[in-house]
């Protein structure tokens, strides 16, 4: 850790308060290049502090840190070759929840795929297929949508939305992607305008599935209807199953959404740098 004993670390971290603004920044800077090992020794620091001012200078510095690691990760995310659905959630997860493990992501997905798959059956025909995932997500596990708080963060949250069973149409979407996929089922995302919804896509059959109501089929015309009503031209990428990087962004902007309706400019911003990350580089 930048082979700084634990001594001088606690001199370090007692200046964090200094009255002076060139040692403090002097003294940010150098604990902010050690980087995000120096997470727990600054949560031990806050918990034995009774310095309000050195609290609230170590909680800054733990998002800052916090936040560059998950930025790196999502920069290493998107230069991955299989952009993994779950990592990109888990990672976008890590804003609000940045202690969340992946492996517990991981198993409570896979309890939930369990489950669908002690009911499954590979010989039923894909529309009567797609009813069983039907029938366990949202008559079994209860999962189903967050009409009251459509907006909440907590909707973008996929760790928020396994423990709540409430979700907006994306979450939803991905829980339902992740286990059909688990499943080898050709069920893909569809970015639709103001909607997310699936596609089951085969060589011999395509429909769609919207999650957010829970499991309804309907059929491409179906949509063609619902882009007349929002007065939009039928655009083929409306039809066509999207790529994870799409679903990863469209949470992202959701995120931003839900924050810019609480008010809280401070995280917009930090979720446009995101989102940014996604789309330049």
């Amino acid at each position: 850790m930048d082979e700084l004993s634990p001594s001088q670390l606690n001199a370090l971290v007692s200046l964090l308060d200094d009255p002076d603004w060139e040692v403090k920044s002097h003294v940010r800077d150098r604990i902010m290049a050690i980087g995000a090992e120096i997470i727990p020794f600054l949560e031990q620091k806050w918990e034995n502090s009774f310095n309000p001012e050195l609290q609230k200078e170590i909680e800054e510095l733990v998002h800052e840190l916090q936040f560059g690691l998950l930025k790196k990760r999502l920069a290493e995310w998107k230069n991955s070759e299989d952009r993994d659905l779950l990592t990109g959630l888990w990672i976008v997860n890590t804003y609000q929840y940045p202690d969340l493990d992946f492996a517990k992501l991981n198993a409570e997905m896979h309890q939930i795929y369990f489950e669908v798959w002690t009911a499954f059956n590979n010989d039923l025909q894909p529309y009567d297929q797609v009813r069983t995932i039907n029938n366990v997500l949202f008559n079994t596990l209860r999962f189903s949508a967050n009409t009251k708080n459509f907006h909440s963060p907590g909707n973008s949250m996929l760790s928020n939305v396994l423990d709540t069973k409430k979700g907006n149409p994306i979450s939803l979407c991905a829980i339902y992607m992740l286990v059909a996929k688990k499943l080898g089922l050709p069920i893909y995302g569809v970015n639709l305008p103001n909607l997310f919804v699936l596609t089951y896509k085969s060589a011999d059959q395509t429909f769609y599935i919207n999650a957010f109501n829970k499991g309804l089929i309907f059929s491409r015309q179906d949509i063609v209807n619902y882009l007349e009503h929002l007065k939009l031209e039928p655009k083929e990428e409306f039809f066509e199953p999207c790529s994870h990087m799409d679903i990863i962004l469209r949470s992202l902007r959701n995120l931003g959404n839900a924050f810019e309706k609480l008010g809280e400019t401070g995280k917009v911003e930090e979720v446009r740098e995101m989102i940014a990350i996604l789309e330049n580089q």
